[in-house]
């Protein structure tokens, strides 16, 4: 069994309880024996995949395949384009450098639902979105490759895993899928 739900802001990709109270997976009212493949952090949001099927996570989760996930990435300021190519190149963080990736701006903003609480706003400082299409996934790698080029994130959602995208599930819905929308996460 694989579901796509859509992970709202401040829900821990976890089924175990917080000992700070923070809300889990386990309040979604999911099937027995699903659990999350990969994990968004509780600052963010957008497409989580949870499944039963080990096969699955293993492929998904391997560094070796690098499966693509894309991400919209709403930043302070508006980065130039050397700040880009520098994102799509890698970045160092832990002295490791990242994969490269595909980064672009999105203008217009994407449609999302409001965020609770929603995202600060400074009169002075503009912000701005984009696209980042990664093939690997390492702890909180997004936020750091944004502020490594001077460009802290603001607001992070995964928009697609695979050729599966987020589509207009809503924050806190999740749904079964079919060989169809099977095939999408699976295709690069």
């Amino acid at each position: 069994m694989l579901l796509a739900f859509h992970k709202p802001f401040g829900v821990l990709s976890r089924f175990t309880k917080d000992a700070s109270g923070r809300p889990t997976l386990a309040e979604f009212g999911f099937p027995p024996g699903v659990y999350p493949v990969g994990r968004l952090d509780a600052d963010s949001e957008g497409l989580l995949l949870l499944s039963d099927e080990a096969r699955v996570t293993r492929e998904l989760l391997d560094p070796e395949r690098g499966h693509p996930r894309t991400y919209w990435v709403q930043v302070e300021r508006v980065p130039k384009d050397p700040a880009l190519a520098q994102l799509a190149g890698g970045v160092v963080i832990d002295a490791r450098r990242t994969r490269p990736c595909k980064v672009r701006r999105i203008q217009p903003p994407p449609a999302l639902p409001p965020r609770t609480p929603p995202v600060r706003q400074r009169k002075t400082v503009p912000d701005s979105w984009l696209e980042l299409v990664l093939r690997e996934g390492r702890n909180r790698q997004v936020r750091r490759m944004t502020a490594a080029v001077g460009h802290p994130t603001l607001r992070l959602v995964r928009a697609r895993i695979g050729r599966l995208p987020l589509g207009d599930l809503a924050p806190g819905v999740f749904r079964f899928l079919g060989a169809a929308d099977r095939a999408r996460v699976f295709a690069r």
